[in-house]
């Protein structure tokens, strides 16, 4: 059986994205789950000077490591100000040092939720254009906006949005499974 590692693009511990992250993995069906949390992986800031004198931190090497022992990703990034969280951007540049296709050749679910109406679409956005040049083999997207409204008791209570996210995770796991 393929195993999916689930995160977030987030180091906050109310994360709505590792809730998001967390309730795709668990509608898998035909593979087994990781999910993982950033705040696992503290590490100082990426910098030329910083990787010359020092080398790579060792959760960088940590988490690159661990990317190698699953068949697919299932990632929700948060959005800071349009952008990736400050915590997934600094783990990214490390582990793109240390193997430029960091997501290994391997399948990716990119999702993103917010408080807005949104759904963190700049971010999703930032995430489609970059990552099939950092080893995404196929990628599949979900963006759930206004989270308050639409996720409530570990899930997605708005219909369509269920079925839609569902429809995506089946996708995404035949793309592993082949």
């Amino acid at each position: 059986m393929k195993k999916i590692l689930a995160f977030a693009g987030s180091t906050s511990s109310t994360s709505i994205n590792k809730k998001l992250a967390r309730y795709a993995a668990e509608n898998l069906e035909n593979s087994k789950f990781d999910v993982i949390d950033l705040r696992d992986f503290p590490m100082v800031i990426y910098s030329e000077d910083e990787e010359k004198e020092n080398g790579f931190p060792e959760n960088a090497e940590k988490f690159s490591k661990l990317l190698d022992k699953y068949d697919g990703f299932i990632l929700s990034l948060a959005e800071h100000n349009g952008s990736y969280a400050a915590a997934f951007k600094n783990i990214f540049d490390w582990s793109s040092r240390i193997e430029a296709k960091v997501f290994r050749n391997k399948s990716l679910l990119l999702m993103a939720t917010s408080p807005g109406a949104r759904g963190g679409q700049s971010v999703l956005e930032a995430g489609v254009s970059k990552f099939p040049r950092m080893g995404v083999k196929e990628h599949f997207t979900f963006s759930l906006p206004s989270f308050s409204d639409n996720f409530k008791d570990g899930k997605i209570v708005e219909e369509e949005l269920d079925k839609q996210l569902k429809s995506t995770i089946n996708d995404f796991e035949k793309s592993v499974n082949l």
